[in-house]
């Protein structure tokens, strides 16, 4: 089912990110479930670095675009240019345009641009002045952002969270690993000499071969549950959409498939939906996703887990 091959993925990388096994197999369900993931997290703990070293593990073409106040739509999608030879518009690509796409600080952009690099990971292709562009595959944008207490931010919209299958923090290395970060030379110089494992086109095999996990009829109904009691909490204003509740089944048989198994656990699904379902929820008080985040845990200790 693909377990060595992606295990041997992940500990090449725990070379470069060291001691986040758990963050690394994290951003690994998410691409074999062909969904989007964003990371809320303190400057300098490896956001960067994590994206590019998947990059280079998977011989996929990458690109880092670092969001700012002026960054404008045609800076990540591409632009119609007049080519005075053939006295046509050429389209040249924008950043978009490859495997994996670093979308770093994504809360300092303004919502117009925001939101056409969202609408792209959505959609899967581009559209100009009437042409449609495919996005190549695999497709991934690990998305970036500061705290939403930091200066100078623009947080995402709920309708536009909804779009990222997975919300995670990689935080502090512990400190016998951040010893050895000290002595080491940066993250990238390290990365910059690994070779790749596997290939995209072992990439999109895989999530293909996932949609032969099966799932018991019994954990479709505790998802349901889990989704149900996110729309009746009375912390909760706006529970789980129904594209929640395909994330989490789908990002479940992917936790299923990286462990080697052909069908998904109970634990699967419990492990995953706080970070599938936290950013999607909205609390009748102001709070931070992570807070969400414990309301969900709250909500999966009362719900049977079935046998």
């Amino acid at each position: 089912m693909g377990n060595d091959l992606l295990y041997k993925l992940q500990s090449q990388i725990e070379i470069v990110i060291k001691g986040k096994s758990n963050v690394i197999k994290k951003a690994f369900i998410t691409l074999l479930s062909k969904g989007h993931l964003l990371i809320e997290d303190i400057p300098g703990v490896g956001k960067t670095t994590l994206a590019y070293t998947i990059a280079k593990s998977i011989n996929c073409s990458f690109q880092r675009i670092q969001f700012t106040s002026d960054l404008l739509p045609t800076d990540i999608i591409g632009v119609n240019i007049y080519n005075q030879e053939t006295r046509e518009f050429e389209f040249r690509k924008g950043p978009i345009f490859s495997n994996i796409v670093l979308a770093d600080e994504i809360n300092r952009t303004n919502p117009k641009t925001q939101s056409a690099l969202l609408e792209a990971m959505n959609e899967r292709r581009v559209s100009i002045e009437r042409k449609t562009y495919l996005l190549p595959e695999p497709f991934m944008v690990i998305a970036t952002q500061n705290p939403i207490e930091y200066h100078g931010t623009f947080p995402l919209p709920e309708s536009q969270l909804d779009r990222f299958m997975m919300h995670i923090k990689i935080g502090y290395p512990d400190e016998e690993y951040e010893k050895q970060i000290l002595l080491q030379p940066s993250p990238i110089e390290i990365a910059d000499k690994i070779k790749p494992i596997i290939t995209s086109a072992d990439i999109i095999r895989m999530q293909n071969e996932i949609d032969n996990v099966t799932v018991e009829e019994s954990l479709l109904d505790y998802i349901m549950s889990i989704i149900t009691e996110t729309r009746k909490d009375d912390r909760i204003r706006l529970g789980v959409s129904p594209r929640g509740g395909q994330f989490l089944l789908r990002s479940s048989k992917a936790s299923a498939y990286f462990d080697g198994r052909n069908y998904v656990l109970p634990g699967d699904i419990k492990e995953l939906a706080p970070l599938v379902f936290g950013h999607r929820i909205i609390l009748k008080t102001k709070s931070y996703i992570s807070d969400a985040e414990k309301v969900i845990e709250d909500i999966l200790d009362k719900i049977p887990v079935p046998l």
